[in-house]
């Protein structure tokens, strides 16, 4: 995907993007490439693939929420900005909270952000820590690609404000839907939609799992993360 070709499919998803967006994310994408040759961020170096595999990618958050209405957004495992970064681009009003354990990957986002003079919250720890003291804050918690979905819906829902989503950008999920039901159900959540599609030119499944969040967590909710991985959440648990 070239960057016409970028501009072209972002309208079919209503998005309108400025000139000084397309030269930002033009800035991030030179940087990325610049950095990662020192540094290992991301396989997916070449421009084409970073603008439909990364920036493209990012914003088909879209078809799941309007993000004109969203106030505050949290990626959790953002790596080196996919999709909050490039969400904050598109839509600076948001406030956006870029969550990763990797130091590396957040000192790269600290350069980013002080280059490209964008003000958006970097927070560098692990998920099941930083969600005890924000617990219910979050309009939106996002993630791509970052865990079996059951793992990622027991470690996100808790930071997801009442009526909130956490919303999942995932590649295949046919062999995790089932394990992750019955954790979303004891989060007090419910899957609200599932959109399954192609990328442009690109024969790769993805699907976005929209998970609406009914009641307030408590931090009784939340479990270490080695439990979290080794047993699904059950009832008794509570």
């Amino acid at each position: 995907m070239n960057k016409s070709e970028f501009v072209e499919e972002l309208k079919k998803l209503n998005i309108n993007v400025t000139d000084e967006m397309l030269e930002e994310l033009e800035f991030y994408k030179n940087f990325l490439q610049e950095y990662n040759k020192h540094t290992n961020l991301t396989a997916i170096t070449n421009d084409e693939e970073i603008y439909l595999k990364h920036f493209y990618d990012s914003l088909t958050i879209v078809k799941a929420i309007d993000l004109s209405k969203v106030d505050n957004l949290l990626d959790i495992g953002t790596g080196a900005g996919f999709p909050g970064m490039v969400i904050k681009i598109i839509y600076p009003n948001i406030k956006v909270t870029l969550l990763d354990s990797n130091n590396k990957k957040i000192k790269f986002l600290e350069e980013l952000s002080t280059k490209l003079n964008i003000d958006f919250e970097i927070i560098h720890s692990r998920v099941e820590d930083y969600a005890k003291n924000n617990l219910n804050k979050f309009d939106i918690v996002t993630s791509r690609a970052v865990a079996n979905l059951r793992v990622l819906t027991e470690l996100s829902l808790p930071l997801v404000k009442v009526n909130g989503y956490f919303i999942a950008l995932k590649g295949n999920i046919a062999s995790e839907l089932n394990d992750a039901k019955s954790t979303i159900n004891i989060l007090n959540s419910e899957i609200e939609n599932i959109i399954s599609f192609n990328l442009y030119n690109d024969n790769n499944q993805r699907n976005i799992v929209k998970i609406k969040k009914i009641k307030e967590s408590n931090i009784k909710d939340l479990r270490p993360y080695d439990k979290i991985i080794k047993k699904p959440l059950q009832k008794s648990n509570k």
